[in-house]
C-alpha cells in the first residue's frame, strides 16, 4: 500500500513540479538508521517532496493541529506522519510530544528514516527560523540508548510558493558529529553546526514559471481553476495552500480523467483512441508550464 501510494505521489509530483533538482543525489540511497533534518518553507508539500526522493520509507514529524479530524489522521497516517504539538495548539496536548520523540527513537533503533523540520514552524519563506528543541531531544534520547543515526541536512527551495509548475532545488549533506549530545551546551553546538550546513543547502531557483497556453492547458484549465478556488477558500490566512492544492489534485485529477474518458466512450470513440488521447494529455500536461 505504501509503495503504491509513493509511486502515485511521484507521478503527481512529476506533473505538479516542472523540475526537481537534487544536489548530492547519491545520499538518497542511504541505508540504516537515518535522521533527516530540513527547513520548512512550504508546509506538508516539503515532506511529500523530500520523502518521495528517498529510495526508502520515511517517517515524518508533522504539526499536531493537522491531526484534529479523523479523515486527516487517516490520510496523514498513510503518509507515515507522526504528530508533534506546539504550545499554541494547547497545553493539554504537549504531553503527547513525549510519545512522538520516543516513537522517533524507536524507529531509528529499527534502522528506519525519520524526517523532522528543525525550525518547528513554517512561514512560507526560505530564510531559516530559530531552531526548536525537537531535533536535539531526539538525538539526545537516541544517544543515551546507544543509537547513533546518520544525519542528513536537507535544504529545499522553490521558485514560487503558490501553484503548479514550480521548480524545486534540494541540497543534501551529511552532518558528522564529533561527540554525543548530552548537555545543553552540546545541543547549542549541534544547532549552530546544523544551521550553517542547512543554510548552505538552500539555493533558491531564480527562473520564473511560464505557462504555455496550448490545447492541453485549456483542456485542464476549468478543472484546475475549480480546484484552485477550493484550495484558496480552505487555506485563507494559512501556509497550507500548496499542500491542499497538491492533495486535491492528487485525488481528483484521476476522477477528472475518468469522467472525460467515460464521456468520450459514450459518444462512441473507440477505446484505443480514448486511451491514446488520455496518454497524450498526461504527457503533454507536464509541458504546459515550463521554467
Amino acid at each position: 500500500m505504501i509503495r503504491l501510494l509513493k509511486l502515485f505521489i511521484r507521478a503527481a509530483l512529476w506533473l505538479f513540479c516542472t523540475d526537481i533538482n537534487i544536489r548530492n543525489k547519491h545520499l538518497l540511497k542511504q541505508k540504516g538508521s537515518l535522521l533527516i533534518i530540513a527547513n520548512h518553507p512550504n508546509s506538508f508539500l516539503d515532506a511529500i517532496i523530500i520523502g518521495a526522493q528517498y529510495k526508502r520509507r520515511v517517517y515524518f514529524l508533522a504539526r499536531g493541529d493537522a491531526f484534529t479530524k479523523k479523515h486527516h489522521r487517516f490520510l496523514l497516517g498513510l503518509l507515515n506522519m507522526i504528530p508533534v504539538y506546539r504550545l499554541r495548539e494547547g497545553k493539554q496536548f504537549l504531553h503527547l510530544n513525549e510519545f512522538a520523540f520516543n516513537e522517533s527513537i524507536k524507529l531509528l533503533n529499527k534502522g528506519e528514516a525519520v524526517l523532522i523540520f528543525i525550525e518547528g514552524t513554517c512561514i512560507n519563506a526560505h530564510n531559516l527560523q530559530p531552531f526548536k528543541k525537537g531535533t536535539t531531544r531526539i538525538l539526545e534520547g537516541a544517544h543515551k540508548q546507544g543509537i547513533y543515526p546518520i544525519i542528513h541536512a536537507v535544504g529545499i527551495a522553490y521558485n514560487q510558493l503558490r501553484g503548479i509548475g514550480k521548480k524545486v532545488n534540494i541540497g543534501l549533506s551529511e552532518i558528522n558529529l564529533d561527540q554525543s549530545i548530552i548537555s545543553p551546551k552540546d545541543r547549542v553546538e549541534f544547532n549552530k553546526k546544523a544551521f550553517h550546513i542547512l543554510e548552505q543547502n538552500i539555493f533558491i531557483p531564480n527562473q520564473p514559471t511560464r505557462i504555455k497556453k496550448n490545447p492541453i492547458y485549456y483542456f485542464n484549465l476549468p478543472y484546475y481553476n475549480l480546484i484552485k478556488k477550493i484550495a484558496t477558500k480552505k487555506t485563507t490566512g494559512t501556509v497550507f495552500f500548496d499542500s491542499v492544492l497538491f492533495s486535491l489534485l492528487l485525488f481528483t485529477y484521476p476522477v477528472y480523467i475518468l469522467l472525460i474518458s467515460t464521456i468520450l466512450y459514450i459518444i462512441g470513440l473507440p477505446l484505443p483512441i480514448i486511451l491514446g488521447t488520455l496518454l497524450c494529455v498526461l504527457l503533454l500536461s507536464k509541458h504546459t508550464s515550463e521554467v
